[in-house]
């Protein structure tokens, strides 16, 4: 159980729909008073506040939870401070905090964004690509992605030219990559050479039933599954889907990026 925000609004909810559903229960075994009984200013607040807040709870963990990117590991497609909204309704339905399924709605495929809380520390969110389905072997040798003995096709587009916070990344190369038809960018530092992947051997891994081996899309800047193992299904928040804001102080110019505003993620 995690103690972060969607706990906070299943607590308020509870809290102010209590005291509301009380008071009422309290009216109605309590015989009338002449001119009515004034509210408590408890009541008052309950009745003003549990409705928004329960169905700000409703959207927030059954349908769409924002996001915000909070590193490069997934450049070039998203950018640090680019704002995102994630599909929970994607993967299945899940029970609030408790993040048990409650009905099944679809398993993630290769290429697909997800948004999952990192095994290593569910209190915190990584957002990654899929790149192995259950029952895959996943190798990643010379920079390349391996799987099932094929390798992932990479064209290479051009040099890339980083802005704001990205800036650090000018200069290595833009290329194109084929996860089953999902075509994506993705950032590699030719010459620069691999950081040692302490789980993903030459020989590859063989991803267990009910768990997704996942990547960033900046190859060489990126803490994935390379490093740490596999993402439990458990684990899953949901499918990115859309940027609905795009901010960087560190822009040249005006500070948001007006042009990456409204675009799918894919």
């Amino acid at each position: 159980m995690d103690f972060d925000f969607e706990f906070f609004l299943v607590a308020a909810s509870a809290v102010t729909g209590l005291i509301w559903a009380g008071w009422a229960v309290y009216l109605k075994f309590t015989p009338p008073q002449a001119g009515g009984m004034a509210e408590p200013w408890p009541v008052e607040y309950a009745k003003s506040f549990f409705p928004v807040i329960f169905i700000v709870l409703l959207l927030r963990a059954f349908l769409v939870e924002p996001f915000r990117i909070p590193s490069g590991s997934m450049m070039p497609t998203l950018l640090i401070g680019d704002f995102i909204l994630v599909n929970k309704f994607t993967y299945g339905v899940r029970l609030p905090v408790l993040h048990t399924k409650v009905i099944d709605n679809g398993q993630p495929k290769r290429g697909d964004i997800v948004v999952f809380r990192f095994p290593n520390d569910p209190t915190v969110d990584y957002i990654k690509r899929v790149v192995g389905l259950p029952g895959d072997r996943v190798q990643y040798i010379d920079k390349k992605v391996i799987i099932n003995g094929t390798p992932v096709k990479q064209t290479f587009l051009t040099v890339y030219l980083g802005v704001g916070k990205g800036k650090d990344n000018t200069g290595a190369a833009l290329i194109s990559e084929d996860l089953d038809s999902v075509s994506h960018d993705i950032l590699i530092r030719e010459g620069l050479p691999s950081q040692k992947a302490r789980f993903i051997r030459p020989e590859g891994v063989i991803v267990p039933e009910g768990e997704y081996f996942v990547m960033g899309d900046n190859r060489d800047n990126s803490n994935d599954s390379r490093f740490w193992g596999f993402v439990p299904e458990g684990n899953l928040v949901g499918k990115a889907f859309f940027r609905w804001m795009s901010f960087d102080w560190e822009l040249d110019g005006f500070p948001v990026d007006f042009s990456r505003i409204g675009n799918n993620v894919k």
